[in-house]
C-alpha cells in the first residue's frame, strides 16, 4: 500500500508583467492545502539582454514563511533584517516573515545585462498562530549547501532542504518541522518517499509525467494525496522534477490579505497598520 491520488489541481496561468507565472494554489478549487498556503511557479524562460528582470521590488510579509527555489537562473535577496544575499541555480532562500518583514526579490544586474535562463518557485507556508509574531530570520542556500541524495542506479537525486531521508538531514531546521525538498527523476525510473500518513503531503510536477501508485499524475499539477500510508511511490513517465514536501496539519482559521497572513481580520488590520506606521523595521 502506498498513498494514493485523490485530485490535481492545474497550476493556472498568471503573469506577472514579462514574467511567466503559474499558480496551482490558491486556485478555483483549492484555497489551501493545510498549511502549505501558495506556490507560485515563474518561468521556464530565457530572458535577452538588457532586460528588466524579476518585478518583485520592497513590499511586506507577516504571519508566515516563505521558501523559493532557484532552479535556473539568480535571485538577488534584500530585507529589513539585514539580509542580503545572491543565490543561484539550485539554491534555495528560507525567509521566516513572522511579525514582520520588508524584503524585494530582484535580479542582479549581470542578469538584467546578459540575460538568460530563469525559472523559480516560491512556496508559502502557514505557521501556528503561537508563532505567527516570532522573530523574522532568513538563510540563504546555494547548491553546494544542499545534500544531494542520488537514487538507485544513478537515475536521479533528492534535493533535500529540510527533514530528513535515508539518515541525511536538510540545512534548514523548520519551526514547525516541516520537509522540503526537489526530486530530479529519469525517466522509467521509481522512488519510494516516506510521508507520515498523519501529515499533509506537497507534491507538486515541476517538469514531465509521473506515476504515483500507477495513476498518471500530469505535469504542472498540485497532487492531493490521501491518508492511507506511510509512504508514496512515485515512478517518472518522461524525465521529470518535482516539489515534494509534508508538515503537520495547522488546523486553525486563515485569514489573508495580499502580503499578510493571520488567523482574524482584527490581526489583518493591525498588520496592515504597523506597516504603514514602519514597524517592520524599515531599512530599505
Amino acid at each position: 500500500m502506498t498513498r494514493k491520488i485523490v485530485k490535481q489541481y492545474k497550476a493556472y496561468r498568471d503573469d506577472i508583467r514579462d514574467l511567466q507565472t503559474r499558480r496551482p494554489v490558491p486556485g478555483p478549487e483549492l484555497e489551501q492545502l493545510d498549511p502549505f498556503l501558495f506556490l507560485n511557479h515563474h518561468g521556464p524562460q530565457v530572458y535577452a539582454p538588457d532586460n528588466l528582470g524579476l518585478p518583485f521590488g520592497p513590499h511586506p510579509h507577516r504571519g508566515f514563511e516563505t521558501v523559493t527555489f532557484i532552479l535556473r537562473g539568480e535571485l538577488a535577496h534584500s530585507d529589513t533584517g539585514g539580509h542580503e544575499s545572491i543565490i543561484g541555480t539550485g539554491g534555495v532562500q528560507w525567509m521566516t516573515a513572522g511579525s514582520g518583514l520588508i524584503h524585494s526579490e530582484l535580479s542582479p544586474e549581470a542578469f538584467k545585462r546578459h540575460g538568460g535562463e530563469l525559472e523559480i518557485l516560491q512556496l508559502w507556508v502557514n505557521l501556528p498562530s503561537r508563532l505567527k509574531m516570532t522573530a523574522p530570520g532568513y538563510m540563504g542556500l546555494q547548491v553546494q549547501d544542499i545534500p544531494q541524495i542520488p537514487l538507485s542506479k544513478g537515475n536521479g537525486a533528492i534535493s533535500l532542504i529540510s527533514g530528513s531521508v535515508a539518515g541525511v538531514t536538510g540545512p534548514i531546521k523548520s519551526l514547525t518541522d516541516v520537509t522540503l525538498m526537489t526530486v530530479q527523476m529519469s525517466a522509467g525510473s521509481e522512488v519510494t518517499l516516506h510521508a507520515p500518513a498523519a501529515r499533509q503531503v506537497f507534491l507538486y510536477t515541476v517538469k514531465g509525467r509521473l506515476k504515483i501508485d500507477d495513476m498518471p499524475a500530469q505535469a504542472w499539477h498540485l497532487i492531493e494525496l490521501d491518508d492511507s500510508d506511510d509512504r508514496v511511490t512515485i515512478s517518472a513517465t518522461d524525465d521529470a522534477t518535482f516539489l515534494f514536501g509534508h508538515a503537520d496539519k495547522i488546523n486553525e482559521p486563515v485569514v489573508s490579505h495580499g502580503p499578510f497572513v493571520m488567523n482574524t481580520v482584527q490581526e489583518i488590520n493591525q498588520a496592515i497598520l504597523d506597516y504603514q506606521a514602519g514597524k517592520f523595521d524599515v531599512k530599505l
